[in-house]
């Protein structure tokens, strides 16, 4: 397994287009640690941006992301990279046409080509797409980092390339093959008429008349939808809201936060950053030190008690509950 310079890090190679819409859907969530543009796949040294360009000199244009699988398994990259790319298309991504922009998955051992290939077969046999499945699957070489320009360019040039997203009907696209009636239909089946409210509706649970308002087990807290670890039992508090209550997230990157209006006044809205789900709100009422309280409902939420870390898959998070005092 080709690694990082940092213990247990790996590295994942996707092609997807345009590397400047490449970053943002993988940037700062747990376990990424860096991801660069650059330039991979062709047959010429550190190769300019005019030079790929050209379309002669094979390279494509790709971001390299270093990532600790421990805590976001190579697998889930897999995921987020399918819905960003129209994977049928041979000729290049959405308005950006030429073999630079064409997509790829490039493996850096031969464990992540059998994951590449089953999650390629899957996404074939699901039928979500009509046409066949292009995107090939390469063995990873030589990655030549782009100019500093074009890194991290949704941070860099905001605005230039928020006008670039939606022209190029990246989004448009996703909503089209990602959140399809079906999908919708899946959902509504595998959650309760609450559950189902809350997460998609943005609907709030009345206070005390939940399930973890008051819960007293040492455990983790998950998102009802997807699974990822939201909150631990050793944050909770009790807010004398009626509410599940948090001083802090187990991790950042897994929350998106959304202004609000619904009530007549400013309020920060909370929602799961991958599964799209709303679960609450954030407010500055909390305990110190940070003063943090994130009000969640239980119904966008899942309990894995404690004992049952380890069986469903969440044996890393064991470590908070080690010592009097976990995660301090």
């Amino acid at each position: 397994m080709e690694q990082d310079k940092h213990q247990g890090w790996e590295l994942a190679t996707f092609a997807g287009g345009c590397f400047w819409c490449m970053v943002q859907p993988f940037d700062e969530l747990p376990g990424i640690h860096s991801i660069v543009s650059g330039y991979t796949g062709g047959y010429t040294e550190h190769p300019t941006y005019e030079e790929v360009g050209t379309e002669t000199t094979g390279h494509y244009e790709a971001v390299q992301i270093a990532f600790d699988p421990d805590v976001f398994p190579y697998e889930r990259l897999l995921d987020i990279y399918w819905q960003l790319i129209d994977p049928t298309d041979a000729g290049g991504q959405f308005m950006d046409r030429g073999n630079s922009y064409r997509t790829a998955i490039f493996v850096h051992s031969g464990e992540q080509r059998v994951k590449a290939e089953a999650s390629k077969r899957e996404l074939a046999a699901s039928g979500r797409f009509k046409g066949n499945i292009v995107t090939e699957i390469l063995p990873a070489g030589p990655f030549y980092p782009a100019e500093d320009e074009h890194q991290d360019y949704y941070k860099t040039h905001r605005y230039d390339y928020n006008l670039y997203h939606e022209g190029s009907g990246r989004g448009t696209f996703a909503e089209k093959y990602w959140r399809r009636k079906q999908d919708d239909a899946a959902l509504r089946k595998r959650l309760t008429r609450l559950q189902y409210e809350v997460t998609q509706h943005g609907a709030d649970e009345p206070p005390y008349e939940n399930a973890y308002w008051n819960n007293e087990r040492e455990g983790i807290y998950v998102d009802v939808v997807n699974g990822d670890p939201l909150f631990c039992s050793r944050d909770q508090f009790d807010a004398r809201t009626g509410l599940p209550a948090f001083t802090r997230p187990i991790h950042e990157g897994f929350l998106r936060r959304k202004a609000d209006l619904r009530s007549g006044k400013a309020r920060t809205a909370l929602y799961g950053r991958l599964s799209g789900s709303y679960l609450g709100h954030l407010y500055h009422d909390g305990p110190p030190p940070a003063g943090q309280h994130y009000q969640v409902n239980s119904a966008a939420l899942r309990f894995v008690p404690r004992e049952e870390l380890e069986r469903e898959g969440y044996g890393k998070y064991e470590e908070m509950f080690e010592g009097e005092q976990g995660r301090e």
